[in-house]
């Protein structure tokens, strides 16, 4: 029973999550006809251009934060290895997060051998937690000024709320010391002592940054495009798209533009958001493939010992869904 119940939550379920999806999305929401029109009114290559910014800043702000981190809490491993890791990691990020994350992973934990893979892992996930804390408060201020007419207000309300109980899940957790035994069962003795929430305070200043930034490149993308989103509904909407793309999906197509076309209703028409939303996904997936291609090496590297290692990599992490596509 516990081999099936394995099997339909880490391959079942997640297939059934996206291919949804999928199908919803490609096979009955977009009305294929009317999407040459709603892209004849962009100005294409200005948008282009943009949504490549958006990428080259993204790549670039997660390469520095994260090799900050394992050269501060991990070793001194040098930055232009790190960042050539997450560059080949890239590649396999064009059709699914999990393979991509786990290559990073491994590729970390052998610049840094002598370090526990468990604590590679946490280390380099602890960007999250940062960025997770800027949309948390970025979105609950956006709440109470956001146009309710135009956008999904109980969406953007309901991701507010699940944010607020995980941070109040875990301060109880901490107070009743479960994140100290969850510390022993990974075997983190060795970062117990080294990494406080105070480490994270001028990481969580470079995502409300990234933040500002974001939601600048995300307006411009939308002016760009012909249906401009104004800044305070792309405030309150944006960390509920990153929220819905922890969801398993194929190369985050299906995810997007469900998120974006809904959250964002009253901002144009339903051709023109699902659009944005698919062209956003296509330049992605050639940036993912373009950055991958600059470290391709690397990448293949990677790729081969993930497949040769004897370490399950993906089950350190034990992410509640995984990639529907994933091996």
């Amino acid at each position: 029973m516990s081999r099936l119940k394995h099997i339909f939550v880490r391959h079942v379920l997640p297939l059934v999550i996206s291919g949804t999806a999928l199908v919803y999305v490609f096979g009955f929401a977009i009305d294929w006809e009317s999407i040459p029109e709603a892209t004849d009114q962009a100005d294409m290559p200005l948008f282009i251009a943009i949504t490549v910014l958006d990428k080259v800043v993204f790549f670039l702000v997660w390469c520095l934060v994260q090799a900050s981190m394992v050269r501060r809490f991990l070793a001194p491993v040098p930055r232009r290895q790190i960042i050539a890791v997450k560059g080949g990691a890239e590649l396999a990020r064009a059709l699914n997060n999990s393979v991509s994350d786990a290559a990073f992973f491994l590729g970390i934990w052998q610049l840094c051998r002598r370090v526990p893979l468990q604590a590679v892992v946490a280390v380099t996930t602890l960007p999250f937690a940062a960025h997770f804390l800027v949309l948390l408060f970025q979105a609950s201020m956006a709440l109470a000024f956001v146009p309710r007419d135009l956008v999904q207000f109980s969406t953007m309300a309901g991701a507010v709320v699940f944010g607020w109980t995980l941070v109040v899940g875990f301060i109880i957790a901490r107070q009743l010391g479960a994140v100290d035994r969850l510390y022993d069962v990974l075997r983190l003795d060795a970062l117990k002592d080294r990494v406080e929430l105070r480490d994270l305070i001028p990481y969580i200043g470079v995502f409300a940054a990234f933040a500002l930034a974001d939601i600048a490149i995300q307006g411009m993308a939308t002016r760009a495009f012909g249906n401009p989103i104004d800044w305070i509904s792309l405030t309150g909407g944006i960390p509920v798209l990153y929220l819905a793309m922890l969801l398993p999906s194929f190369g985050n197509f299906g995810t997007r533009e469900i998120v974006w076309a809904n959250v964002f209703h009253g901002y144009g028409t339903e051709p023109s958001l699902y659009a944005f939303a698919l062209w956003t996904n296509a330049i992605f997936l050639v940036m993912h493939v373009l950055i991958g291609a600059l470290f391709l090496n690397r990448a293949l590297a990677l790729l081969a010992d993930l497949r040769r290692s004897d370490l399950d990599v993906e089950s350190v992490r034990h992410p509640i869904l995984r990639d529907a596509l994933d091996p």
